[in-house]
């Protein structure tokens, strides 16, 4: 059955107002998924996870772990994705960051289930991360090592993040306690199947 609205052959591209309000979205999305999460102890994959685990571990801000993790990669989203990318990637984790820093200020969780919590936090991530990568952004770290595997091998992106996340999770085993990493690993393999299933550039044309 053919499309009731032809496809067009050159995808038009995101205006300013559209990038700014998609991006708005997917940050806040995010980082509601990232303060549920750490309100639970729990740690996620990709270097958000990495960030979370070396704040659990040393009791530094999570916010400025995550920012100062992500600055080598903006080299490699320099040379590799453009400056288009690399700029919207180095705001959005700013961003990101500045939100995971006040959002615990504004909504705390009297009684959260780790089932329901874990579970929200995988599909608002998920979601959160498809709105970054549809505006031509990212939220740096290893999303842009995904990104590019995806672009330049074809190898979904998801996938890529679920290869890191699985080492990740290996170490976590040996330092926290089985429980708690469990239900971290199932919020991560929701988030990346989120992405795995949804991220797709022949379905979505938006530039």
């Amino acid at each position: 059955m053919p499309a009731p609205v032809p496809i067009p052959l050159s995808p038009q591209k995101h205006s300013l107002l559209e990038d700014a309000q998609g991006f708005s979205i997917a940050l806040i999305t995010t980082a509601i998924g990232l303060t549920i999460i750490s309100q639970l102890g729990f740690i996620t994959g990709q270097t958000a996870g990495l960030a979370l685990v070396i704040s659990y571990l040393t009791g530094w801000s999570f916010s400025w772990v995550f920012w100062l993790i992500n600055i080598p990669f903006y080299v490699l989203a320099y040379f590799r994705m453009g400056v288009e990318f690399t700029v919207k990637s180095a705001l959005c984790v700013t961003i990101l960051s500045v939100l995971i820093a006040v959002i615990p200020q504004w909504m705390t969780f009297e009684h959260l289930n780790p089932l329901f919590g874990t579970v929200a936090f995988g599909i608002l991530t998920g979601y959160g991360l498809l709105g970054t990568f549809r505006h031509k952004g990212s939220l740096g770290g290893l999303g842009v090592v995904a990104l590019y595997a995806q672009d330049r091998f074809g190898i979904r992106a998801g996938y890529v993040q679920l290869g890191f996340d699985a080492v990740l999770f290996a170490v976590a085993f040996f330092l926290f306690e089985p429980s708690r990493v469990l239900y971290s690993l199932l919020g991560a393999v929701i988030l990346n199947g989120v992405i795995a299933f949804n991220h797709r550039r022949d379905r979505y044309i938006g530039e």
